[in-house]
């Protein structure tokens, strides 16, 4: 481990260099100045897991769509979404979705699938491979960013019929993680960015931009149809309805699709892992030995792990960061809970609890000891950059980013 006031200047020194970067979030540092070493080998394992992890969820959706309304409902999805959610506008169910991956024995274990407003990209796709060079380590994501500026194109072209389509993205402009997460997507597009707070509605017409032009595909990679839905103007319109509306009307496309937001909500985990239990011939033999492998029993009781003396985790079926996340012990006692819990309206789902490997690390407070998450990114349901998350038992937005690099 380094000098605490070495590595605080190098650290500085480091992350300034890189435009649009948050290497400190929340007036605490971020990124750290530290780097995980990682096989190639496993690199390549974790990509092969997590293309069939999301072939399972993927194919899930299809299913999903064809099920009644009462199936969705139950599953806690807002009735005013129901129509939306049944939409396919795309050949893949999400252009950029990541998964939560947690190393378990010799394998990994899905925690969750991020198929909608998924964050983490630009520290992978393009940060990481800074700071392998800084460390002079071969970076596992090479070669990703292409792939990343590939799939957006593709997701573009698939999501209109006109030529030359008027494509916005947007994003909450004083947050400057979102901000220049989206930044960092249009680059290369034909394109512009207005804040959202700049986008214009008129209801059955279309979403205009600030110079009133009709926008013809919205890319929002950062905001949340389930906040969305609730979203109103100063005169107490539902304009975030209106949206949906239009969406659905085909007077806008939007981007993550609309089968991305089907995929976030976790009920979904326990939609496939009810179908594994009862060996429903819906997912071949092959599928079913990736769901053993790779998914965890999730459903939505307590009931099964409570008689069972098996610790789980209550988590809301939208949630980020977190947020509202609680774990109980074998006796079905509450250990620990986040700090915030801003997603209780939602219906919660119960998963077994697995433990996160643990691993020392050097940041501006010193040595330190965390819980390591995996990221690992899907484009178009092909795998793309991985990475980690190191902090808590609950990895919240306080959680550092500790890059991965592949020894020379």
């Amino acid at each position: 481990m380094v000098n605490t006031a070495d590595y605080r200047t190098k650290r500085k020194q480091f992350y300034e260099k890189i435009e649009g970067f948050w290497h400190d979030l929340y007036g605490e540092e971020y990124a750290l100045y530290d780097i995980k070493p990682l096989e190639q080998a496993e690199a390549d394992r974790i990509r092969l897991i997590s293309e069939r992890i999301g072939a399972v969820f993927f194919k899930t959706a299809s299913l999903l769509r064809r099920v009644p309304n009462e199936t969705l409902l139950e599953m806690g999805f807002p009735a005013e979404t129901l129509s939306y959610i049944r939409m396919k506008t795309m050949d893949s169910e999400s252009g950029i979705a990541r998964l939560d991956l947690i190393p378990s024995g010799d394998s990994y274990k899905c925690i969750e699938i991020n198929a909608d407003t998924p964050t983490f990209i630009k520290e992978l796709f393009s940060v990481n491979g800074e700071i392998c060079r800084e460390f002079g380590m071969i970076d596992p994501n090479e070669g990703m960013e292409a792939k990343l500026r590939s799939a957006v194109q593709e997701s573009i072209k698939q999501s209109s019929q006109k030529e030359k389509p008027h494509i916005v993205f947007t994003a909450h402009e004083d947050n400057i993680e979102d901000r220049e997460t989206v930044l960092y997507l249009q680059k290369g597009i034909d394109s512009k960015f207005t804040p959202l707070h700049k986008l214009h509605i008129e209801k059955g017409a279309g979403l205009f931009d600030e110079q009133g032009k009709k926008i013809d595909i919205l890319y929002r990679q950062t905001f949340p149809i389930e906040n969305l839905i609730k979203d109103e103007d100063d005169k107490g319109n539902l304009i975030g309805l209106w949206l949906l509306e239009l969406i659905q009307d085909g007077k806008l496309t939007v981007i993550n699709p609309p089968s991305a937001f089907l995929l976030q909500n976790k009920a979904v985990q326990a939609i496939i892992w009810g179908l594994h239990e009862e060996n429903n011939p819906f997912f071949t033999e092959e599928e079913h030995s990736w769901i053993r492998e790779y998914f965890l029993p999730t459903y939505l009781e307590a009931d099964y792990f409570i008689q069972n003396g098996i610790p789980f985790v209550k988590k809301p079926i939208f949630g980020r960061e977190g947020d509202t996340v609680e774990i109980f012990n074998r006796n079905g006692n509450l250990v620990l809970a986040d700090a915030q819990s801003s997603y209780t309206e939602y219906l919660p789902v119960y998963q077994q609890y697995i433990e996160h490997p643990a691993m020392d690390f050097q940041s501006e407070k010193g040595k330190q000891n965390g819980k390591l998450l995996l990221g690992s990114f899907l484009l178009n349901g092909k795998p793309g950059a991985i990475g980690y998350r190191i902090g808590e038992t609950i990895t919240n937005n306080l959680s550092y980013y500790l890059p991965a690099g592949i020894r020379r």
